[in-house]
């Protein structure tokens, strides 16, 4: 009897620790997607509220950079949040479409 109780217990702690250890793969990948997941301490979103016209202000916090950055790390910014919001992966289209405006806020020329 002991026996099944011990194959019981190993069998719990395996199916906790794979859980443990498939959330640090979400994770990992997601940070080098250059993106942070949802689960992350460490994720500032920017919730809102919209503006309407969007200011430089408003395009800067969505896409994560200074009002002054220069238009590589805006590009940079605008490529990373499109591949973790894109409806074609699974995101919002009303978000892609703000990330969109954000970069042609700021890259005006």
């Amino acid at each position: 009897m002991s026996h099944f109780a011990l194959i019981g217990l190993g069998l719990i702690f395996a199916a906790a620790s794979s859980k443990v250890v498939i959330r640090a793969i979400r994770q990992s990948k997601a940070a080098k997607a250059g993106g942070l997941s949802l689960d992350s301490s460490r994720a500032k979103l920017y919730m809102g509220p919209f503006e309407n016209p969007m200011t430089r202000r408003e395009a800067s916090l969505i896409l994560g950079v200074r009002e002054s950055a220069p238009e590589d790390k805006i590009l940079s910014a605008h490529k990373r949040l499109m591949l973790l919001n894109h409806p074609d992966n699974g995101g919002s289209t009303y978000l892609a479409t703000k990330v969109n405006e954000a970069k042609g806020v700021l890259i005006q020329k």
